[in-house]
């Protein structure tokens, strides 16, 4: 027994019985809430609805007993559905034998590269994409998903081109737009609207708490679908009016089909994968940590790469489709009273048991209930507030969201999020290429020093003080020296330069050499260059290289030994 405890997970191990029945009923709620989710997120990855049930089965049961987040919920979700849809459809139509096969292979791919991550204990790589560009790779997404759809909602098929061409097509043909189609999809869209954005707040108006008028627009999208369904049986709509529906869904389990991809297929696949890898590495930890902190529970990076790395390679050869860390599943989750993984263990159980003799009840679900459902998860996925808040704060993040967000709308998702990469870098490099240089001097009465433009300090005559509040390398070494000959420029009789370290991490070997040439420049006019709060690594490698040896001036503990030495025996302030 203790053996078997051993390979078991710890919350398995361990798991306390009190929250057996809060597990069983939530593991029940999800399988039913996310049965359309399933089947509309296969179908906007270009592929057959049951699809979306496998992957809700066995890639479950790998997440939930590798991965380290106690709630979150894996299975397909939008984001990779899009990304499956966008990089396939330009290979194979999409449905076909050839494309499902291509989509197994993207998601064998993209999981067995999280899954190398994790067991190579890179988690840290899901800190390498910054905030305004997840968030402007998730909104442009998100906007392709919702033209994507727009087709169902309208009993319109355009063709094939970029989302701009498919737009446009739309929009000139849509005197031909299928009324029913169209009255149906609306109409379910205007509800779903109306369940998302006022129906929780009326809820609570009328005395439900938070918690349960949450989960009751949770429960909602699910009785459109079934409210859509029986609309159609009722009045033959698919038969009479040929509204489009779901159609035959395979019944029954498929079997674990163990493959390899050729090396043709991997070549195609590798940079999308790597950008699908990367994207759910993001999305993954960023979903697992928050709802550890909402618990004050804790979740290793590291394991949420193995977990869903595992997921991924699982769904590979059962059903073929790419999964993810899901937003709404895992809120279901959290609000249907999930303690433990084993909720998730108990929905793919239970979803096992709707693949094998309830996946018929399906069929003549309308494809414009499925899109207006995804239509409104996909607007919710655009991040506005993200961008009105980096737009006030940093105007570069806010055009790396932009510039990401327009890259996926024009150019497609491995372009844009490739422009968002590059977006960050270039805001790195000219934030480091262009440090903040401050002259500053010593507030009256103490020993603080602040930047002379915004206190009232205090000065001597011929000293300069300069902070600079960057690592100093061959990228902003020009910017540096230039300042400093303007800032001594300014001063009458300059005698001494005392550059604070105190926010300088690092010097390299080109700024070493520079400094020393700074120095030698500085003691043919007769100034004395000396150093305050030098760190303790800077100063160590800083002793083994020539400036430290021929530095004209003193090395001070900190700013005011500096100030205390070279004042007079009384300081006073002249304009600088």
């Amino acid at each position: 027994m203790s053996v078997l405890k051993r390979c078991l997970p710890g919350w398995l191990a361990h798991y306390p019985r009190e929250k057996l029945s809060a597990d069983l009923l939530a593991g029940i709620i999800v399988t039913v809430l996310v049965i359309p989710q399933s089947l509309a997120y296969a179908l906007l990855a270009g592929l057959p609805p049951q699809l979306g049930l496998y992957v809700s089965i066995f890639p479950v049961v790998a997440y939930a007993l590798l991965g380290s987040s106690m709630v979150q919920a894996v299975g397909p979700v939008a984001i990779t559905a899009i990304m499956t849809y966008s990089v396939l459809t330009p290979i194979l139509p999409a449905g076909s034998p050839a494309y499902v096969a291509l989509a197994a292979s993207l998601s064998l791919i993209s999981g067995g590269m999280l899954l190398a991550c994790g067991v190579l204990r890179l988690g840290f790589l899901s800190q390498l994409l910054s905030r305004p560009v997840i968030s402007g790779f998730i909104s442009g997404s998100a906007v392709l998903i919702v033209i994507s759809q727009l087709k169902y909602l309208l009993g319109v098929s355009p063709k094939a081109g970029s989302s701009g061409e498919i737009v446009v097509e739309l929009l000139s043909r849509l005197a031909e737009s299928h009324q029913p189609t169209v009255l149906v999809g609306f109409s379910a869209l205007l509800v779903l609207a109306f369940v998302r954005y006022a129906l929780g707040g009326l809820l609570q108006r009328a005395g439900l708490t938070a918690s349960k008028a949450g989960f009751v627009v949770r429960l909602m999208p699910l009785l459109v679908v079934l409210l859509g369904t029986v609309l159609v049986i009722r009045f033959d709509l698919d038969r009479n009016q040929d509204v489009a529906v779901v159609g035959p869904v395979l019944a029954g389990l498929p079997d674990f089909e163990f493959f390899l991809p050729g090396f043709e297929d991997i070549r195609r696949l590798i940079v999308p994968a790597s950008v699908m890898a990367l994207i759910g590495m993001v999305q993954g930890i960023t979903m697992a940590q928050a709802l550890a902190i909402k618990r004050r529970e804790r979740v290793d990076a590291n394991a949420e790469l193995v977990g869903l790395g595992a997921a991924n390679v699982v769904a590979a050869f059962y059903g073929g489709m790419p999964v993810g860390g899901g937003l709404s599943r895992s809120a279901i989750n959290l609000a249907a009273g999930a303690q433990t993984p084993l909720a998730s263990l108990i929905s793919a159980f239970a979803m096992l048991g709707v693949v094998a003799g309830a996946v018929h009840w399906f069929e003549r679900l309308p494809l414009a209930v499925l899109a207006a459902s995804i239509v409104i998860a996909a607007i919710s996925m655009i991040d506005l507030r993200a961008l009105r808040q980096a737009w006030a704060y940093d105007r570069a993040d806010a055009l790396a969201l932009l510039g990401t967000a327009g890259g996926v709308l024009l150019f497609g998702l491995e372009v844009g999020i490739g422009l968002g990469i590059l977006l960050s870098m270039a805001t790195l490099l000219l934030r480091v290429s262009t440090p903040h240089i401050a002259v500053v001097g010593r507030i009256r009465g103490s020993q603080h020093f602040r930047n002379v433009e915004r206190y009232d300090t205090e000065t001597i005559p011929g000293v300069l003080f300069v902070r600079i509040d960057e690592r100093l390398f061959f990228g902003n070494l020009a910017a540096v020296e230039m300042r400093l000959d303007q800032e001594l420029q300014r001063l009458a009789a300059p005698t001494d330069l005392v550059l604070v370290m105190s926010a300088v991490n690092l010097l390299d070997t080109t700024a070493v050499e520079v400094f020393a040439e700074f120095n030698q420049d500085l003691v043919e006019r007769g100034i004395r260059l000396h150093m305050a709060e030098v760190k303790g690594p800077v100063q160590d490698r800083l002793q083994r290289s020539p400036l430290w040896s021929v530095l004209s001036g003193e090395v001070f503990m900190s700013a005011n030994d500096a100030f205390e030495k070279l004042s007079p025996e009384k300081a006073w302030c002249p304009d600088i």
